[in-house]
């Protein structure tokens, strides 16, 4: 089981995400703004779920944040957006992000890619 930083605005975006991930057994945090988030940083999680559009500074502010951290410099952290036009992958990963999931969910991609930075769901 991992511990899972879920920083999205939308609550049934939220929700679903959080759903998802408990059901494949992981323990989630979930943070609707970038105040929150950052408190829930010190909480230890294993990877962060990162909405872009999040009210309080935006998501590539608190990545920014994340990586000029020592502590949290290696901390795999995974775009979550409904941005997904040709090239936004690859911007986002120039950004500093390790990964990206974009919105609508797939469901049989969101697990494993998550899942690929902290281990599988629980045996």
């Amino acid at each position: 089981m991992a511990k899972i930083l879920v920083v999205e605005d939308d609550v049934w975006s939220r929700r679903l995400v959080i759903d998802l991930l408990e059901m494949r057994g992981h323990d989630v945090l979930a943070a609707g703004d970038i105040p929150r988030a950052r408190a829930m940083l010190q909480q230890g999680p294993e990877v962060v779920l990162l909405d872009l559009h999040v009210p309080g500074g935006g998501g590539q502010a608190l990545l920014a944040e994340i990586r000029a951290d020592a502590a949290l410099r290696e901390l795999p952290v995974i775009a979550f957006t409904a941005s997904a036009m040709t090239g936004d992958r690859e911007r986002f990963l120039r950004l500093g992000f390790t990964s990206y999931l974009s919105k609508p969910i797939d469901v049989r991609e969101f697990g494993p890619v998550i899942e690929s930075y902290v281990g599988g769901p629980p045996a």
